[in-house]
């Protein structure tokens, strides 16, 4: 199962460079580690999204409560391939 996820410009940005390697997500989905991840980059401003994605899979899934605020996780990502980028 693949997980499509909003990401804003700034974060998107700095994914799609490399330099950022995890998520701070809610854990509200079934992440597991393995699983393929489909960023898309969304625009709050204008309330839409941009087109670009970026596509990738989990690769660590941390949900220890003594470090993780309630109902959320960290996600470790690795680049697989940018599917399209406007």
């Amino acid at each position: 199962m693949t997980h499509c996820l909003k990401t804003e410009p700034v974060f998107f940005k700095d994914i799609v460079s490399g330099i950022k390697t995890f998520e701070v997500r809610k854990f509200d989905r079934d992440f597991k580690e393995g699983d393929p991840l489909l960023l898309q980059e969304y625009d709050p401003e204008k309330q839409a999204y941009t087109g670009n994605e970026w596509s990738g899979s989990i690769t660590y899934l941390f949900t220890d409560p003594k470090y993780v605020k309630k109902d959320f996780c960290i996600l470790g990502i690795k680049e697989q391939e940018i599917i399209k980028f406007v």
